[in-house]
């Protein structure tokens, strides 16, 4: 094993891919001369050349559609947005085109494209650069969402991706490309739509994903102090969702607790929750509790960010809540 920082994780994927197969190539705004917005793609131009590795104009609405036509056309194009808020100007291209062409054309054209870059809130950066859309992207047949929490996830995950021959979504952080963690000397892969349970537990299902995780990890430290037992499931692809990992945990703590770093209406967490009522009601002892940030754009004012994301008390409470202690 050896210890890779998030964007190193990221890069490595990358470049090993694009070692593999001569027809994955990357592009968007700065990840060439100036080796990425978040440097995750760091060397990879000295690497790969200019028509590998190409920086865009800010024309996301552009370079979305090359990316489309390019995958019709035998390209694996791996399409790095400066954040997913940036998405908005392309996603016509993303939910008309990539999703559907498949489809459209009888099965003629598989859309094998990678849409990647940071989701949510990366601290003071205002409303319109603090969203999470995972449930919006996930809500599109023909498309995968996966949003991992840590290095080795994130590798394997993206290799999974750039191989997939349909359109994924690959949703990272600002705030989690300086964090460490170990990753594996040689190649591997994770498959696509597999949970994974970070922490074994018998009180408390607690399901999270993405950097907002680290605040259930926390919770879970201070709750064991006081005898009480978390299970934290890692989704890791939020479509296809592993419904029978949350099932099976849920059947055994009888408890469920979702943490999600987005607004509640219409949520991944209100998926989750449709989903376990459908299929395990009769193991729950108490009612639901979702965690997602206040129903408000995300302020600037950092008093008021801090309350509006959730946080490690308010697993603890729901935790408690749920225990009805």
């Amino acid at each position: 094993m050896k210890v890779l920082q998030f964007r190193e994780a990221i890069a490595e994927a990358m470049s090993e891919e694009m070692r593999r197969d001569e027809s994955v190539y990357l592009m968007g705004e700065e990840v060439a001369e100036y080796n990425g917005a978040y440097k995750a793609s760091k060397g990879m131009l000295d690497e790969f050349g200019e028509k590998r590795v190409i920086d865009t104009p800010i024309a996301e609405l552009g370079f979305s559609g090359i990316a489309v036509g390019s995958a019709m056309g035998g390209a694996r194009p791996i399409v790095e947005f400066m954040t997913f808020n940036f998405s908005l100007v392309g996603i016509d291209q993303i939910i008309n085109n990539a999703a559907k062409m498949r489809q459209m054309s009888g099965g003629q054209f598989n859309i094998p494209i990678v849409f990647r870059g940071p989701t949510g809130s990366a601290g003071q950066l205002g409303a319109t650069h603090s969203q999470s859309f995972e449930n919006w992207y996930a809500n599109t047949p023909g498309l995968k969402v996966i949003v991992p929490s840590n290095p080795y996830d994130a590798k394997g995950l993206l290799k999974a991706a750039i191989r997939d021959d349909d359109p994924v979504i690959f949703m990272e952080s600002e705030q989690m490309y300086g964090d460490k963690g170990e990753v594996p000397e040689g190649e591997y892969i994770l498959p696509i739509g597999v949970a994974d349970i970070k922490r074994e537990g018998t009180d408390v299902t607690v399901v999270s994903f993405g950097k907002i995780i680290k605040e259930a990890y926390k919770a879970a430290e201070d709750l064991e102090k006081e005898g009480i037992s978390i299970e934290i499931i890692d989704l890791r692809t939020i479509r296809p969702m592993d419904h029978e990992a949350i099932i099976n945990s849920v059947k055994k703590t009888n408890r469920l607790v979702i943490l999600e770093e987005a607004w509640p209406f219409a949520s991944v967490s209100s998926e989750i929750t449709y989903q376990v009522q459908e299929h395990a009601f009769d193991f729950l002892d108490a009612p639901i509790q979702r965690i997602t940030t206040a129903d408000t754009p995300a302020p600037f004012s950092p008093v008021l960010l801090e309350e509006w994301m959730p946080n490690k008390q308010d697993v603890i409470n729901a935790v408690k809540k749920v225990m009805y202690r």
